[in-house]
C-alpha cells in the first residue's frame, strides 16, 4: 500500500502524546508499506530535528500552523459552525502541498493524524484514496467533561470558570455534529479506546462499523526501568505532561490544591515535579515551596525513574494516556484516579497500580506509597508486565495495518 501520513506537527524527535502515537504507526507501517508523511514544522530548526524520519519514509513539511489571536478564536467560536479543533490549522500552503502530492502519485490510504487534519483529507474526497481518520479522542466528550466541570465550579460564582463552561458547551455541541459528520464522510475511524468507540458510535449509529480500536502504546524495548538510576527522595512525586493541555492544567491545579496539602500534612517533605513542555501562566501559579516546574526536558525517564511516584490526577479527558503507559513500562509506582486509567483494559486496582478519586483517597495512597516502597516495586513489575503484554507497540501496529489492508 502507498500510504499518506498528515500530520499536524512534527511527529519527531516523538514527545508528547500525539507526537508518539503518529510516530509509532507510521514507523510500524513503514517496515512493510510505501509511508509519505506531510508534517507541519514550526520552523527550520524543526524542519532538520526531523531528519531521522527520512530513514524509513518519504518527509515532506509545510511551514506552520499559522497562529491564531485569542480574539480570532473568540470570534469563532461565536459565528462559525465548525469547532475550533475544525479550524485551528487551517493553511492555504498545507493545502496546496497535499494537491501537490496528490497530483504527483497515487495513494491507496490517506491517514489523517487528529481531528485537526480530517479537514485536509477530506479535500481528496471522491478521487481515489480511502480516507482514514486516527481520532486521539473522542473530542466531544473531553468538551462535554470539560463543561460539565467548570460549569459546576461557575455556580461557586467563579466567573472564570464559568467563561470556559461557557465556551466547552459550545465546543460540545460543534464537535459532536463535526464528528458525526466526520464519521459519515470517512472510511475508517480509527480510536484508542473501547470506550472512546461507544462513545462516537453514538453520534452515527448506522456507521458504527466504520470504527476500529488501535490502542495507544509504548516501546517496551526502549522505555525500561532502570535505564537511568536516580533518587530524588522517598517524598518527591512527579507528573509528565503537555502543560498546555486542559486536561492537564485542571488535573494539576485539583492535584497541587486539593490533594498535596493533605499529603504534607503526614509528609512534610512531599513536593512535586511538574515536567512538559509548553507551561503558561495557570500552570507556573501552581509553583511553591513544594512544587517545582521543571519544564521540558529531552528526557522524562530520569524523572520518572528517580521520583517515589508517579500521579495521574486526571478528571477530565478522553481517550487513553501515553503517559501512564510510559511510566508503566517503566515499573513506576503510579497513582492514579480512575479518569486517568481510563481506556486502558485489564488495568487493575491494587495489581497494578492504585486507583484514587477524592482528595483523601488519593492522599493515602500517596503516602502508602512513600511509606512502603517494597509495595511499590510489586505494583510497578506487575504494571509493566501488563503493558509488554498488551500495549507494545510492535502488536499494536500490525492491528492498524489489517484495517487499513481491508480498505485497499
Amino acid at each position: 500500500m502507498k500510504i499518506l501520513v498528515l500530520a499536524p506537527y512534527p511527529p519527531y524527535p516523538p514527545r508528547g502524546g500525539g507526537a508518539l502515537r503518529i510516530y509509532h504507526l507510521a514507523r510500524g507501517l513503514a517496515a512493510h508499506q510505501s509511508v509519505t508523511l506531510l508534517s507541519f514544522a514550526p520552523d527550520t530548526r524543526a524542519v532538520k530535528l526531523m531528519a531521522p524520519i527520512r530513514d524509513w519514509c518519504r518527509l515532506a513539511t509545510v511551514p506552520g500552523p499559522p497562529s491564531r489571536s485569542s480574539a480570532q478564536r473568540a470570534l469563532t467560536t461565536l459565528l462559525s459552525p465548525q469547532p475550533d479543533m475544525a479550524l485551528r490549522n487551517r493553511s492555504a500552503a498545507f493545502s496546496e502541498a497535499l494537491s501537490r502530492q496528490l497530483a504527483a502519485e497515487p495513494f491507496d490510504i490517506i491517514l489523517a493524524s487528529s481531528i485537526e487534519m480530517a479537514g485536509y483529507a477530506l479535500q481528496a474526497q471522491g478521487v481515489g484514496p480511502r480516507l482514514v481518520l486516527d481520532q486521539f479522542n473522542a473530542e466531544y466528550l473531553l468538551q462535554q467533561r470539560a463543561a460539565l466541570n467548570d460549569l459546576r465550579q461557575g455556580l461557586l460564582l467563579r466567573p472564570r470558570s464559568l467563561a470556559k463552561g461557557l465556551y466547552s458547551l459550545l465546543q460540545w455541541y460543534k464537535l459532536a455534529r463535526y464528528e458525526r459528520y466526520l464519521l459519515a464522510h470517512f472510511d475508517l475511524v480509527t480510536v484508542v479506546s473501547e470506550e472512546d468507540r461507544a462513545h462516537l458510535a453514538r453520534l452515527l449509529p448506522k456507521n458504527v462499523a466504520r470504527l476500529a480500536v488501535v490502542p495507544n502504546g509504548v516501546d517496551t524495548e526502549q522505555v525500561v526501568p532502570g535505564a537511568v538510576r536516580g533518587d530524588m527522595g522517598g517524598s518527591t512525586m512527579v507528573f509528565t505532561g503537555t502543560l498546555d493541555y486542559r486536561p492537564n492544567i485542571d488535573a494539576l491545579r485539583w492535584f497541587t490544591t486539593e490533594v498535596l496539602p493533605l499529603i504534607r500534612t503526614r509528609e512534610p517533605a512531599a513536593r512535586l515535579l511538574i515536567v512538559g513542555r509548553a507551561p503558561g501562566p495557570e500552570v507556573r501559579s501552581l509553583v511553591g515551596e513544594a512544587v517545582e516546574l521543571v519544564g521540558e526536558v529531552a528526557d522524562v525517564a530520569p524523572y520518572i525513574d528517580g521520583a517515589a511516584l508517579y500521579v495521574v490526577p486526571m478528571r477530565i479527558g478522553g481517550g487513553s494516556r501515553l503517559k501512564l503507559l510510559e511510566a508503566l513500562a517503566m515499573a513506576a509506582p503510579v497513582v492514579s484516579t480512575p479518569m486517568g486509567a481510563e481506556g486502558l483494559p485489564g488495568l487493575r486496582d491494587r495489581v497494578h497500580l492504585l486507583l484514587a478519586e477524592q482528595p483523601q483517597a488519593f492522599a493515602a495512597a500517596a503516602l502508602r506509597l512513600m511509606a512502603e516502597p517494597k509495595l511499590g516495586r510489586q505494583l510497578g513489575a506487575m504494571g509493566r508486565a501488563h503493558v509488554v503484554d498488551h500495549y507494545d507497540w510492535r502488536t499494536i501496529t500490525p492491528r492498524l495495518e489489517a484495517a487499513l489492508t481491508r480498505l485497499s
